[in-house]
C-alpha cells in the first residue's frame, strides 16, 4: 500500500496555554518521527477549503470564529478553546491537509491502494454544525466525508473513530443520513456525555451510527474484540467505498486525559485490521486524521505504530 502523510505548517500556530494538553507539541513531535520513515507532504490552501467548511458548519460560526480571532478575543466558546492569533489559520491549516490528503487518496490508480495519515491540529471530531468544543473548532474529518461525497461522487463513506472521547459533533452532523456511517469505540461514561450504544441515527439515517462504549479501564483484549466482532462487520454491512478514521490515541495506557489501558501494539493492530478491511472492502483507500493523543513522549511512537503495523518504541 502507498502511504503519506500529509500536514500544513499553520497548524502549530495555535498557541495555548501553559499545561494545556492540546498544545502544538503533539503536531511537532508526530512530524519529526513521521520524518524519518514517510513522506510528509506539506498542504497548501485549498481552493475548496472555505466552501467545504460551509458544507458542515453554519456560516454564523465560521464567520463568529474569524471574527474572534481577529479581535483577539480570548476563548471561543468555553476554556476547552482558548484563542490565539494563529487559531483561525491552524484550524484551516488542519482543513486544507485533509482535503489534499482526500484527493491524493481519490486520485490512484484503479487498483493502486492509497492510505493517508492527517498529522494536523487542532482536533476535529467534537466541533458542533454551529459550536466549537473539546479542543476542536472545525471538524476535520466531517469535513473530508462531505467532500468525498459532494465532490469526488462517492455514494458511501464510513468514518470509524476509536478516540477515547465519543465523536458527538461527527456524529450529530451525520446521524440523519444514509450515506455517511458512523461507528466510535470510547470510554464509557465520560466527556462529552453521548455515545450511549441506543443511539443509532435519526430518520433515513436510523442504524448508519453504531456506538460500543466501554467502561473506563478497558485493554487491548476488550478493544480487539470490538474491532473484530462488531465494528468491521458493521462496516461491511454498510458497503463504504471508502474508509475514514478518526485516529485518536488518548485511549494508550498512560494518556494524562483518558482512562483505558490500550497498549502500543494494539494500535499497530488496530491499524493492520483497518488495512486489511480498506483493501478488501474500499479499493484500499483509507484515510485516517490525527484526533487526541496528550502523551506527548509516547505519541509519536503510537502513530508510527499504527501505520507501520508493529509497535513502536514509546517512552
Amino acid at each position: 500500500m502507498n502511504q503519506r502523510v500529509f500536514t500544513d505548517p499553520r497548524c502549530t500556530e495555535h498557541r495555548v496555554p501553559y499545561g494545556f494538553p492540546e498544545c502544538p507539541q503533539r503536531l511537532e513531535s508526530v512530524l519529526a518521527r513521521m520524518r524519518r520513515t514517510w513522506e510528509v507532504e506539506e498542504a497548501s490552501p485549498h481552493a475548496e477549503g472555505h466552501d467545504a467548511i460551509l458544507a458542515v458548519h453554519e456560516s454564523i460560526y465560521v464567520e463568529a470564529f474569524e471574527q474572534a480571532v481577529a479581535r483577539g478575543d480570548g476563548l471561543l466558546g468555553s476554556a476547552d478553546n482558548p484563542l490565539s492569533s494563529g487559531t483561525w489559520n491552524a484550524a484551516r491549516g488542519a482543513v486544507d491537509a485533509t482535503l489534499c490528503a482526500v484527493d491524493w487518496v481519490m486520485d490512484a490508480e484503479t487498483d493502486e491502494a492509497r492510505e493517508a495519515f492527517v498529522a494536523a491540529r487542532p482536533p476535529g471530531h467534537h466541533a458542533e454544525r454551529e459550536l466549537a468544543m473539546g479542543f476542536c473548532f472545525f471538524n476535520n474529518i466531517a469535513v473530508g466525508a462531505e467532500y468525498l461525497i459532494r465532490m469526488h461522487g462517492l455514494e458511501r463513506v464510513a468514518i470509524l473513530d476509536f478516540d477515547v472521547h465519543h465523536g458527538n459533533g461527527t456524529q450529530h452532523l451525520f446521524e440523519a443520513r444514509a450515506d455517511i456511517h458512523y461507528s466510535s469505540v470510547h470510554q464509557w461514561p465520560f466527556y462529552p456525555g453521548t455515545g450511549d450504544a441506543g443511539e443509532t441515527g435519526l430518520g433515513e439515517g436510523e442504524g448508519a451510527t453504531f456506538n460500543v462504549p466501554l467502561a473506563a479501564g478497558a485493554g487491548d483484549e476488550e478493544y480487539l474484540r470490538v474491532f473484530e466482532e462488531r465494528l468491521l462487520p458493521a462496516l461491511a454491512a454498510f458497503g463504504p467505498e471508502a474508509l475514514l478514521l478518526s485516529a485518536g490515541f488518548d485511549a494508550w495506557s498512560r494518556d494524562p486525559v483518558g482512562g483505558m489501558r490500550v497498549s502500543g501494539a494494539a494500535f499497530g493492530r488496530f491499524g493492520v485490521l483497518l488495512r486489511e478491511f480498506a483493501g478488501h472492502h474500499c479499493g484500499g483507500r483509507m484515510l485516517s486524521v490525527l484526533e487526541g493523543g496528550y502523551d506527548l513522549q509516547a505519541l509519536p511512537g503510537l502513530v508510527a505504530g499504527y501505520l507501520s503495523g508493529g509497535e513502536e518504541k514509546t517512552a
